[in-house]
């Protein structure tokens, strides 16, 4: 093993452990001591400068509206979390962090003794690792989130059905626990027993809007937050908000349409270079095997990969819209 190869292979577990370190360290002790030390400052000060700027504190505090705060915002791990927690599966973030750890290493062993090559066993075995749970993890919260938009509107044609009939809005979100399946009825029924505990309606559904973070669901919740303020007829304001998800639904599944062409050329294209070098690696791997003993070739091959991920990316962009 030459020396350069052996600086790479350094330079990768360094920046592994790095990245194992920001996955898993929370806030910052120091910032919190800091916060601390001020707040104390502030309740026990003498100096009339203090006081008035704490009393200017608490009085901007009071007039402020009461802020959520975006579940996942704290740390990295708490972040990963609510990943996971979006994809409704009951898997933890060690479960996460060892099943990675597991196909990474399983990966670059089966690499190394078929190429013999450590340098790229190690790099294919990292990107393997962190893409596929990474992938799983995505493609459940895409699954999940379809399945939740295409019952939430008629959740809330039950909620106006409910609300026009004379039920309050709380038994009218416990109908809708009950009856509608899947997904929604779980977040409802979610929202429905924190305000039993004693939360109010807002705090709740707040909460459930940032664990999801679903548009339609937090535009339900600013509909209502908006609703209890200013008053009016509930029921015709959600009813409203039923047909324009609705029209949102079609328009997702128009553009679909219209990028599938687009969408499917953009996979073959991304492709087609690794299914040709496989290929070719499994009926004569002679005639390719320099990409895994030669470091010009490695470097080669690790800078074509590259540029075949930036193309791909790009490409993703121009056939991805935002509604």
């Amino acid at each position: 093993m030459s020396i350069l190869q052996l600086l790479l292979i350094i330079g990768g577990m360094m920046a592994l452990m790095v990245i194992g370190y920001t996955l898993v360290a929370g806030p910052s002790a120091a910032k919190a001591s800091q916060r601390r030390l001020d707040a104390v400052r502030y309740r026990h000060s003498e100096n009339t400068d203090t006081k008035v700027e704490s009393q200017l504190k608490k009085a901007i505090a009071s007039r402020k509206p009461k802020t959520f705060t975006v579940k996942g915002s704290g740390s990295r791990t708490e972040a990963l979390a609510a990943r996971l927690d979006r994809s409704g599966k009951k898997w933890t973030v060690s479960q996460y962090l060892y099943t990675s750890l597991g196909i990474a290493l399983f990966i670059a062993m089966l690499m190394f003794l078929r190429t013999g090559a450590g340098l790229l066993s190690l790099g294919i075995g990292l990107l393997v690792g962190a893409g596929v749970p990474h992938m799983v993890v995505n493609s459940n919260i895409k699954r999940r989130t379809a399945k939740f938009n295409a019952k939430f509107p008629d959740a809330i044609d039950l909620l106006v059905r409910g609300l026009r009939s004379g039920l309050p809005v709380t038994e009218t979100l416990g109908v809708v626990a009950q009856e509608v399946p899947g997904p929604v009825g779980a977040e409802f029924k979610g929202v429905v027993e924190r305000i039993k505990i004693g939360r109010t309606m807002e705090e709740s559904l707040q909460e459930t809007g940032d664990r999801l973070g679903i548009a339609e669901f937090n535009f339900f919740c600013i509909t209502l937050a908006i609703q209890r303020e200013t008053g009016g007829n509930l029921a015709e304001t959600l009813s409203n908000l039923g047909d324009v998800l609705r029209k949102r639904s079609q328009m997702k599944l128009k553009i679909k349409a219209m990028s599938s062409e687009s969408k499917a050329s953009a996979y073959i294209v991304g492709a087609l270079p690794f299914i040709v070098f496989f290929m070719i690696w499994w009926i004569n791997p002679d005639y390719i095997g320099g990409f895994f003993v030669d470091d010009r070739l490695i470097a080669t091959g690790l800078g074509g990969m590259v540029w075949m991920s930036i193309g791909a990316f790009i490409m993703a962009k121009m056939v991805s819209f935002e509604i």
